[in-house]
């Protein structure tokens, strides 16, 4: 396992999306599989991914290391819960921070670095920005992979649900959430 002495991060651009899809695409197919049968790591690609309005709204993050993305996650004002922009069921609507709460979406890290303290420094960037815009509380929807950093980060289980995808095969998810201070 490669050692790094720091990472650095930076908001997401579009020039980073074929770097992100590879990303995305090994972040699921390997860090879910312990999780999950062979059926439903395939059928994740479904409802996982990147949403490229999160990098147009400014508030997708990217996390650098070694010379190359590593890590990718961040926030949206916006409605939709999760998903990428081929998943159905996606709302642009945007939120009210005096009443909604803000979502965490798309957290993804290479499996080469994963427990380095990636998803944590993406959390923070993304409590950070959605605290500076008056949201006061958090909301995500976790994967069964990454529900013990979320859990470690403060957020708390709420419904776990079966997502179904057009394959016929259900992926587990956890509706998360967590109060800014």
């Amino acid at each position: 396992m490669p050692e790094l002495t720091s990472f650095t991060h930076r908001l997401a651009h579009v020039d980073d999306i074929p770097n992100l899809l590879l990303l995305i695409a090994r972040a699921i197919g390997e860090l879910q599989r312990p999780h999950l049968t062979p059926e439903q790591v395939e059928a994740s690609a479904a409802v996982m991914g990147l949403d490229t309005q999160l990098i147009a709204d400014g508030t997708y993050f990217v996390v650098e290391g070694e010379g190359r993305i590593v890590g990718c996650g961040g926030w949206s004002r916006r409605a939709t819960h999760f998903g990428g922009d081929h998943s159905a069921g996606r709302d642009a609507t945007l939120l009210d921070p005096a009443r909604d709460p803000a979502r965490v979406r798309a957290m993804y890290t290479d499996p080469v670095f994963a427990r380095r303290g990636i998803g944590r420094l993406i959390l923070m960037l993304a409590e950070d920005a959605a605290k500076a815009e008056g949201f006061r509380e958090l909301v995500l929807v976790a994967t069964l992979a990454g529900a013990p950093l979320y859990r470690a980060y403060g957020f708390m289980d709420g419904e776990h649900f079966d997502e179904p995808t057009p394959s016929s095969v259900s992926v587990p998810l956890i509706r998360m959430s967590k109060f800014l201070r």
